[in-house]
């Protein structure tokens, strides 16, 4: 459990970049922590790695930076973005140091899970076999997926900005991102499966693959009451979430708004 340590520390020092602002910690200090652990993984591991391996890292790496890139960039030169989460997501600014710390520490440990079952892989000295790769791909599709997603609605906003995205992969399904990234975790998941040695790794690997599905159906919730109090009384949009799944394309399930427990 070394290397998986070595990661969970990885991802308190990136993460801690909330203690300025509090959602950081979920988002900036998320793709960062992600990126970082890829890195670290590089470089602690050598000759353990296999071609396979390596590119898994390489992906974090990617992943990650899009990801923390994306989001900073956001906050940095996005003054509509910023003006409109003033009033969806607390400052934090009345916060205690305490549920600070409990946030800090809680995400760290999500996203050293996340990245586990590629770290348990290089520890337990597991070569290449066909789930890894299966996995892999699977991660691959999942950050193109993600990728086109914030694309598309970049490019759909940026021409019409007062109304809802439902072109390109929003056409398909309601939250494509989303959709992106749990196909990305799917596939690391997979990827781990042939070399989980004993209970403890199971567990690990489970609690940062269903941590983050959690997540993303919370954010979906999240999602959908904004945009329901933003486009609610447009008919377009009503028959656009009747008839377009929310999280998974062609699973028949169109609202989560209901289900009060999601509330990453």
């Amino acid at each position: 459990m070394l290397l998986f340590l070595l990661t969970l520390v990885i991802a308190l020092v990136f993460s801690s970049i909330g203690f300025k602002k509090y959602v950081w910690f979920i988002s900036i200090g998320y793709g960062f922590s992600v990126a970082a652990i890829g890195v670290g993984l590089l470089i602690a591991t050598g000759d353990q790695r296999t071609a396979v391996t390596t590119f898994a890292c390489v992906l974090f790496i990617i992943y990650g930076l899009r990801l923390g890139g994306y989001l900073l960039f956001r906050e940095l030169r996005s003054s509509s973005y910023n003006t409109k989460m003033k009033t969806e997501i607390k400052s934090g600014d009345d916060m205690s140091m305490v549920a600070k710390c409990a946030i800090w520490i809680s995400a760290a440990i999500l996203y050293a899970c996340e990245t586990s079952p590629i770290t348990f892989r290089l520890a337990n000295g597991g070569g290449i076999d066909a789930l890894l790769v299966i996995g892999v791909i699977i991660s691959v599709i999942g950050l193109v997926v993600e990728t086109m997603a914030d694309l598309q609605k970049n490019a759909a906003k940026k021409a019409n900005p007062h109304r809802f995205v439902d072109t390109g992969l929003f056409s398909i399904v309601r939250c494509p991102n989303y959709f992106g990234e749990m196909l990305f975790w799917t596939g690391m998941f997979i990827g781990g499966i042939t070399i989980y040695d004993g209970a403890l790794q199971w567990i690990v690997a489970l609690l940062g693959y269903l941590g983050i599905i959690y997540v993303m159906f919370g954010g979906a919730r999240r999602l959908e009451i904004r945009q329901n109090r933003t486009y609610g009384d447009d008919p377009e949009y009503r028959r656009y979430v009747r008839t377009t799944p929310i999280m998974i394309p062609f699973v028949p399930l169109y609202s989560v708004e209901k289900y009060k427990w999601l509330v990453a």
